[in-house]
């Protein structure tokens, strides 16, 4: 039987306070068989939102030792994908595929907003893994707007 190497993704959003950090949080719980996961911000934020924390807490997802990080927090680490869900550019050093999400940032929304983004979130980060395992040998050969082409 022939192992499949774990594919490195990097989730990016602007503060990774709320959205790379509930996709970092899933993908870690759910994906961790065919993905090493890690998220970044392009200006992180002194610290997590509380609501982020507290939803992901209804899924059973501690993230209260998360804190936010830079991209230079990462250094040279190398990724075979990189999610974006920033709604921006990314500094062009990735090596990797960038694959744009349009999620909506929760940072200054209502609870229940909040609720509904994490669970967009979820469903993003759960159909990446079963395309992951589906191919899990297969290169990156698309993009778009959440869905892979493998």
């Amino acid at each position: 039987m022939i192992l499949a190497t774990k594919k490195r993704v990097l989730f990016v959003c602007i503060g990774n306070a709320c959205r790379s950090q509930m996709a970092e949080g899933f993908a870690r719980t759910l994906g961790s068989d065919v993905m090493i996961p890690a998220s970044a911000g392009l200006a992180p934020a002194p610290a997590l939102a509380p609501d982020t924390i507290r939803v992901m807490k209804e899924r059973n997802i501690d993230l209260r030792d998360h804190f936010p990080k830079s991209l230079r927090h990462l250094g040279r680490a190398d990724f075979d994908l990189v999610i974006n869900m920033a709604g921006l550019f990314l500094p062009k050093e990735f090596k990797g595929r960038v694959v744009d999400w349009e999620v909506s940032d929760p940072v200054f929304m209502e609870y229940a907003e909040h609720c509904e983004v994490r669970d967009a979130i979820e469903q993003l980060v759960m159909n990446l893994i079963l395309e992951l395992r589906v191919a899990p040998r297969t290169q990156f050969r698309g993009q778009g707007s959440g869905r892979l082409e493998l």
